[in-house]
């Protein structure tokens, strides 16, 4: 169940109107890493989650957070619009407002479409997608997912940070960087916690018998490049971070297996193929025969 209640986490008031700057906003609001997606993804997660208890309710939390994260933004973005200049922006282009939204930067669709309102897409109007998400029900992976969600996330808000000098802008956006850096932590620390207590272990899922898999290839770096460096890091020798292996380096091997002969589907598949032999044809010509009957 959900309830709202019509507050704000935090202030989202920008100095000026600023049409361009809003266009930009929309990135953290509805691109891949946007807080539309966060919200989803540990919705769904939550939904999904097979384990009750801290972790199912660590989900719930900061999900229903994150709208609220969403609904900070859509509000941000609304006031920017306020009032702004959208589709004419100088006497020179003033007899084509869309030539003038492409040169002033701004999004024509939030005037046009939304009403000078936020839109569920990204800075370049792409439509939110729900392939953005992230639910797997293995809650190591999806935490660790989820601590990556908050990591590109913050990055981007750090870089729109230091596009606008408009101090309401920022001031939201500095709440923002905190709560994801919160977020960031409890992630790590959670899929940390869930292998101490036993509930998943490297590698993921660690309740597939390693023995079904290739084991002589399983620690082993192959070096399918000619970096020379790559040799010097831990994940080339060494204790590997399941504590189930040591780290082997190695080139990569110069040849390879065999590729298996071509395929030959039949007729009805229209592929372009070599010419069919004497027994394709006389099977053919029965199907054909069969088919007309």
């Amino acid at each position: 169940m959900f309830f709202h209640r019509q507050e704000l986490q935090h202030k989202a008031s920008p100095d000026r109107p600023d049409a361009v700057y809003a266009r930009k906003l929309q990135e953290v609001l509805g691109g891949q890493y946007g807080e539309i997606t966060v919200a989803m993804q540990y919705g769904f997660q939550s939904w999904n989650a097979h384990l009750p208890g801290k972790y199912r309710d660590l989900l719930f939390g900061i999900g229903a957070e994150e709208m609220g994260h969403v609904e900070m933004l859509a509000t941000m973005i609304a006031q920017l619009l306020e009032k702004a200049p959208l589709g004419v922006t100088e006497e020179a282009v003033q007899d084509d407002p869309t030539v003038a939204a492409v040169v002033g930067g701004t999004d024509l669709q939030h005037a046009i479409v939304a009403g000078a309102g936020a839109r569920p897409v990204d800075s370049m109007g792409n439509p939110w997608s729900a392939s953005y998400v992230t639910a797997s029900g293995n809650l190591l992976a999806d935490f660790t997912a989820n601590a990556n969600a908050e990591m590109q996330g913050r990055l981007q808000v750090s870089r729109l940070y230091h596009m606008t000098d408009d101090a309401g802008v920022r001031d939201l956006l500095s709440f923002l960087l905190a709560r994801d850096t919160m977020h960031q932590n409890q992630w790590i620390a959670a899929a940390r916690e869930l292998q101490e207590e036993g509930y998943e272990q490297l590698p993921v899922p660690s309740n597939f018998p390693q023995k079904k898999e290739e084991t002589s290839v399983s620690y082993d770096y192959l070096n399918f490049s000619d970096g020379a460096h790559a040799s010097e890091g831990s994940w080339a020798s060494g204790p590997t971070p399941d504590g189930n292996g040591e780290f082997a380096y190695h080139e990569a091997p110069e040849r390879g297996v065999p590729m298996p002969p071509p395929t030959r589907p039949d007729s009805r598949f229209y592929g372009t193929t070599d010419l069919p032999n004497a027994v394709e044809k006389v099977a053919g010509a029965v199907q054909d025969k069969l088919t007309k009957e």
